[in-house]
């Protein structure tokens, strides 16, 4: 997996779209909870330039089993609000780099960060979501690690978005569910 610096925010995405697939999150139902589940989060939220042959490689149980440690590590990270509490546990999830290096394409040079070819699936997550928290971390603070403002949710999220003024961590569900309960309540009002 080659994970360039610069895109933090898509990476910071990936921690935020794995946090959530808790059953805390979801009532109690894990949405990756099998290999199949598993395979279709990482084609779905890890670009194929990143992890070029990531999508043809099969998840195994000890993968799944592994996910489901990064997938707690990382919410325990979100969950601190403690900046050094946060840096030192990215930290501790991009330990699994082969190499830093410096690409050049096109004439840009840009970081990035690259696991050995035979890392597990696990530690690849690991490697792009803790550079996600790192580069969040650094370029808009920890104030950007928050819970989801819905009354009813119990999921976490990192703001990388321009303003920083998200509220929560599915904005088409949540914040759709907060908008439809606010309308019926003044429905009944009126």
């Amino acid at each position: 997996m080659q994970v360039p610096f610069d895109d933090y925010a898509q990476a910071a995405g990936v921690a935020t779209e794995l946090v959530n697939t808790a059953p805390c999150v979801w009532n109690g139902t894990d949405k990756l909870s099998d290999v199949a589940e598993l395979e279709t989060f990482v084609t779905t939220h890890v670009p194929a330039s990143w992890a070029p042959g990531l999508d043809a490689a099969v998840p195994t149980d000890d993968d799944l089993a592994a996910t489901h440690g990064l997938r707690d590590a990382l919410r325990t990270l979100i969950d601190s609000g403690d900046a050094q509490e946060i840096v030192r546990r990215a930290t501790e999830l991009t330990g699994s780099v082969g190499t830093l290096s410096l690409a050049v394409d096109d004439d840009v040079t840009r970081w990035q960060a690259i696991t050995a070819p035979e890392a597990p699936l696990a530690d690849q997550l690991g490697l792009l979501t803790g550079v996600g928290v790192l580069g969040v971390t650094h370029a808009l603070g920890v104030e950007r690690f928050r819970s989801c403002a819905s009354p009813d949710c119990a999921g976490v999220f990192i703001d990388t978005s321009r303003n920083g003024a998200r509220r929560y961590c599915m904005p088409g569900l949540c914040g759709n569910r907060v908008n439809v309960a606010a309308h019926r309540a003044r429905q009944r009002a009126q």
